[in-house]
């Protein structure tokens, strides 16, 4: 993972080796603008140690990314960007989207008609009993 580290775009921001127009940063993260960003004030939020899952983090650290990405949320709502929303998102994993290998939490200020949308499709509605039978699979699974 050390390799991983060393050539990582964030660790090299976390690290001063690389540009980045930072708004906050403590011992376990900092948060900066999104180079390219889909809103403007879309931020990124990382933890200064690479992991690139979710899982991978301490409870800390894991605390600290979303209470920041909390943080940043007022601040965007009390009106540093204009503001009429915020979205939450991070995508875990390449198959979920996510582009570059170290958990970052996007913390996105949104308009109405801003052309932001995350698609699916949330038309389907699954039998209660197929429902069920999920919760209890991942209940069991819950450690």
């Amino acid at each position: 993972m050390e390799s991983q580290g060393q050539t990582c775009v964030f660790c090299r921001i976390v690290r001063g080796e690389a540009e980045a127009s930072l708004v906050y940063e403590d011992d376990l993260l900092v948060a900066f603008l999104d180079l390219n960003p889909v809103t403007p004030g879309h931020l990124l939020v990382v933890p200064r140690r690479h992991a690139p899952s979710l899982g991978e983090l301490t409870d800390a650290e894991a605390a600290s990314l979303m209470r920041t990405g909390r943080d940043l949320l007022g601040v965007l709502r009390r009106g540093a960007v204009p503001c009429e929303g915020v979205n939450l998102f991070l995508a875990d994993g390449e198959a979920a989207g996510q582009e570059v290998p170290h958990v970052h939490l996007h913390v996105f200020a949104r308009l109405r008609g801003d052309g932001f949308a995350l698609h699916g499709d949330w038309s389907r509605f699954p039998p209660r009993a197929e429902l069920g039978a999920l919760a209890a699979r991942i209940r069991a699974d819950l450690r």
